[in-house]
């Protein structure tokens, strides 16, 4: 495997075990605030990763060509769900924006995290493990596909539990099903 193959998976994967931890994190915290820290901590690591993840797809792969990536993209995509479409890289630009827009809330104070509308939460969990789901499942294969989708209906699971019992922090209507401070 060469340094840039390494550094490339290495980032990916730090970026999905870390969105595992940190939703799970925060979904059991219950208003336990070192739990919460800690999950904001992990939050913030992931988002970083990924953003190391993508200067390391540019760097080693794509000579920081936008038009390198996009082909590469559309060439992806084609050959798993066979459509020439490289649209799913701004996609990947979109899910950084919204990550880094989401860490910055969250260090900005819990408590405003907390009073976030609660569509806002659904839709950002929902693109997110949309996305953690096409990373693992759709363009994996072997036993790196199988832990994806282990990890994707376990996530599930832990948001069907912590929506049933009144989402973290005692709300009922789903704000701060997942990802909080």
């Amino acid at each position: 495997m060469s340094r840039g193959e390494f550094f490339t998976r290495f980032t990916i994967w730090v970026t999905l075990a870390g969105y595992s931890v940190g939703v799970a994190l925060f979904a059991l915290s219950r208003k336990n605030r070192r739990r919460e820290r800690a999950a904001r901590l992990v939050w913030t690591i992931a988002c970083i990763s990924l953003l190391a993840h993508v200067a390391c797809a540019f760097y080693f792969y794509h000579d920081w060509s936008h038009d390198s990536a996009y082909r590469e993209t559309a060439r992806q995509t084609a050959e798993v769900v066979g459509l020439n479409w490289g649209g799913g890289l701004y996609i990947n630009y979109a899910l950084m924006a919204c990550w880094v827009a989401d860490v910055a809330w969250w260090w900005r104070g819990l408590d405003l995290y907390r009073r976030r509308p609660v569509a806002l939460v659904a839709l950002w969990q929902g693109f997110l493990i949309f996305m953690f789901f096409n990373a693992t499942v759709v363009f994996e294969t072997g036993a790196l596909r199988f832990i994806g989708l282990f990890l994707c209906l376990a996530l599930c699971l832990l948001w069907r539990r912590s929506a049933a019992s009144g989402f973290p922090h005692g709300q009922n209507k789903g704000a701060d099903i997942i990802v909080k401070d």
